[in-house]
Order: C-alpha cells, then sequence, then structure tokens
C-alpha cells in the first residue's frame, strides 16, 4: 500500500512539466535559469513547480547570489527505489529527449543573469 507521502510525490510527478524537470536533474544539479532556458518558462512558473517538487521532498536547493539550484534528493533511491528507474525510462522519449538536448546546448553557451 502506498504511504501518503510516496502519493504525494507521485501527485508531483503527475504533472508533465514537473516530470520533464526531474528527467531534467537526471543530468546534474541545474539553476532556475537553466530550467526556464531548456523549458522556456518564466521564472515564476519554474519556482512555482519547484515549490511543489522539493514539498514532495523530490529535490533539494541550495543559493548561489540570486539563483537557486535544484538536485535530485540524495535519498530518493532509499525511499522510493522505483522512482529513479522510471526516470531513466523518460529519458529518451519525446519530449524529455530533446529537453536534454537542449540542456546540453545551453549548458555550453550558459549566460544566466
Amino acid at each position: 500500500m502506498i504511504d501518503l507521502q510516496e502519493a504525494s510525490i507521485f501527485k508531483a510527478i503527475s504533472e508533465e512539466i514537473r516530470l520533464r524537470i526531474m528527467v531534467l536533474l537526471t543530468e546534474g544539479e541545474l539553476c532556475v535559469c537553466d530550467l526556464m532556458q531548456v523549458l522556456n518558462l518564466p521564472q515564476s512558473s519554474v519556482s512555482r513547480h519547484m515549490a511543489k517538487l522539493r514539498s514532495s521532498q523530490l529535490v533539494i536547493d541550495r543559493r548561489d547570489g540570486k539563483w537557486v539550484h535544484y538536485r535530485i534528493h540524495n535519498d530518493i533511491n532509499e525511499r522510493i527505489p522505483m522512482l529513479t528507474d522510471t526516470l531513466d525510462q523518460f529519458r529518451d522519449r519525446l519530449p524529455y529527449q530533446k529537453d536534454r538536448e537542449n540542456l546540453a546546448l545551453h549548458l555550453q553557451t550558459k549566460n544566466c543573469e
């Protein structure tokens, strides 16, 4: 039986943008500006989605100047082992593959201000 925390996690990633963000975070730590650029979303939208992922304990954050950087929570594999496998299965599907390609291009010429 799924407990309330697990239900909250699956609810959080059931939204397409948040699932796309989680797949992007499998590449490593990203700042809000990276996610804004790749997903073509305003800062307020990215921050709202990140707040939901953070409250579900899927991601952790750190502040660096005016930017917040996010990564997948360290103990996610212990808490929900199937989540990492699920995210890996999405990596090579559209639009997730295209997001990863756009991220790679963005990181080559990164210019967040």
